[in-house]
């Protein structure tokens, strides 16, 4: 199903890309309620080794996280800093190292190419997001799981408008 859900993604993609910008007028709709997707990281556990936190999906807690340790936002070897950020769903056909959808952190001051994908330990990744369904010390289990669930879910929300809001504890 999960696959159905990302060839349909990737045609919404190419059917709604113009090649050229284009303004597009919308009724105003006093009663349509504008969806989105609320993701929500609050680190809480800080050692020299990661940083863990647990996610939330538009309130309600998802899975757990796990990132490198806070070194001054340098790249590939600190988390990026607490704040407010847009993310969008990135294809496979996008990236030269993932096979599977994952999302990419926009906008993140002094970094680039910041992901939410799969990985347990600090060393599967060089300063981006990682997602588990257990956690333990320096380690997010069933990341697969996890990430098969998440990206499942903001396509069921419609798969744009996502924010990413992160503090610490």
């Amino acid at each position: 199903m999960l696959l159905e859900l990302i060839k349909a993604l990737e045609k919404n993609v190419k059917e709604s890309t113009p090649k050229t910008p284009q303004k597009v007028k919308m009724p105003i709709n006093n009663n349509t309620e504008v969806k989105g997707v609320s993701l929500l990281l609050i680190r809480d556990i800080f050692t020299d080794t990661s940083t863990i936190g647990k996610l939330f999906l538009n309130g309600e807690s998802f899975c757990n996280t796990l990132e490198l340790p806070w070194k001054e936002n340098k790249r590939s070897i600190s988390c990026i800093p607490s704040g407010e950020y847009k993310a969008r769903l990135r294809l496979p056909r996008e990236s030269a190292s993932r096979d599977y959808v994952h999302l990419l952190v926009q906008d993140v001051k002094d970094r680039s190419y910041i992901l939410v994908h799969i990985g347990n330990r600090a060393e599967d990744t060089r300063g981006c997001i990682l997602v588990g369904q257990t956690v333990k010390q320096d380690f997010v289990g069933n990341s697969t799981l996890a990430m098969e669930l998440l990206i499942k879910e903001i396509i069921n929300l419609g798969g744009t408008n996502i924010n990413l809001i992160i503090k610490n504890k």
